[in-house]
C-alpha cells in the first residue's frame, strides 16, 4: 500500500517517480552513447592505417588503453538496458534506476579517460610529445570542470536559493519597526494636544443655571407688558 501513496512534490508515486526517473536516465544514455560510438569507431579504424606501424611504444600504450577505456565506457553505459531487460516485470523498478544511475556515473567518469587519451594519441602524433600531454591534461581538467565541478555548484546554488535567508527577515523586520515608529511619532502630536485639551476642560469649572423663582402659587413669575401696567 505504500508504494501507492503520493511521496513527491509532483504527488507521484514511489513507481511513477522510477518510472520517470528511468525514462530521463534513458535520455541521457542516448547522448553519451553517441560520443562513444563515434570514439571507439576512430580507435577500432586506427589500427588499419598505413602510418599504424610507425607509432612508437608510448603511443601504442595510450592507444590500447584508450581502447579498452572506450569498450569499458560502452558497456557501462549499455548495462541500464541489460540489467532492465533481465529484471523486467519483477518489480525492481526502483532498484534497477538506483543500479543504473550508479553504472552511467561510472561511464562518464572512463569516459573522460577514453577522451584524454584520445587527444594525447592524436596530438602527440601530429606535433610532438609535449603537445601531447599538454592537450591531453587540458582534455581532462576541461571534462572534470564541466561533469564534476559544474554540477556541485548548480547544486550548492540552489541550494542557497532554497534556503530562505537571514538577510531578507532581518530587512522586513527592520522596515516593519520603521513603519511602526514612523506611526509612532505621526500619531504623538495629535495624541498631545488631545490631552492637553481634555486638561484645560477638566479645569474649567461648569456653570450651573440659576434656579427660577416660584410664586407662592408655584408658578414662574412672568414679566408685566406696559398694558398691564396701566392697567
Amino acid at each position: 500500500m505504500a508504494d501507492h501513496r503520493p511521496c513527491t512534490a509532483r504527488n507521484e508515486t514511489p513507481l511513477q517517480r522510477a518510472d520517470r526517473n528511468f525514462g530521463e536516465l534513458l535520455q541521457e544514455l542516448r547522448v553519451t552513447q553517441t560520443g562513444v560510438q563515434i570514439l571507439f569507431a576512430f580507435l577500432l579504424s586506427l589500427a588499419f592505417t598505413s602510418r599504424f606501424p610507425e607509432l612508437d611504444t608510448f603511443q601504442r600504450t595510450v592507444y590500447v588503453a584508450t581502447l579498452l577505456l572506450a569498450v569499458v565506457a560502452a558497456t557501462l553505459f549499455t548495462a541500464p538496458a541489460a540489467l532492465h531487460r533481465s529484471l523486467f516485470q519483477q518489480g525492481a523498478k526502483p532498484r534497477i534506476v538506483q543500479v543504473s544511475s550508479r553504472l552511467a556515473t561510472a561511464g562518464l567518469g572512463v569516459l573522460v579517460l577514453a577522451f584524454t587519451g584520445s587527444v594525447l594519441l592524436v596530438v602527440d602524433v601530429t606535433t610532438g610529445r609535449a603537445g601531447g600531454l599538454a592537450a591531453g591534461t587540458a582534455t581532462l581538467l576541461v571534462c572534470l570542470g564541466l561533469w564534476g565541478l559544474l554540477p556541485r555548484l548548480v547544486r550548492r546554488a540552489g541550494l542557497s536559493a532554497a534556503d530562505p535567508g537571514t538577510g531578507t527577515a532581518s530587512t522586513a523586520a527592520t522596515g516593519a519597526d520603521a513603519d511602526a515608529t514612523s506611526n509612532t511619532s505621526s500619531n504623538a502630536p495629535s495624541a498631545a494636544s488631545s490631552y492637553t485639551v481634555t486638561r484645560v476642560a477638566a479645569r474649567t469649572p461648569r456653570r450651573t443655571p440659576a434656579p427660577a423663582r416660584r410664586t407662592p402659587s408655584g408658578r414662574s413669575p412672568s414679566r408685566r407688558t406696559p398694558a398691564t401696567r396701566r392697567r
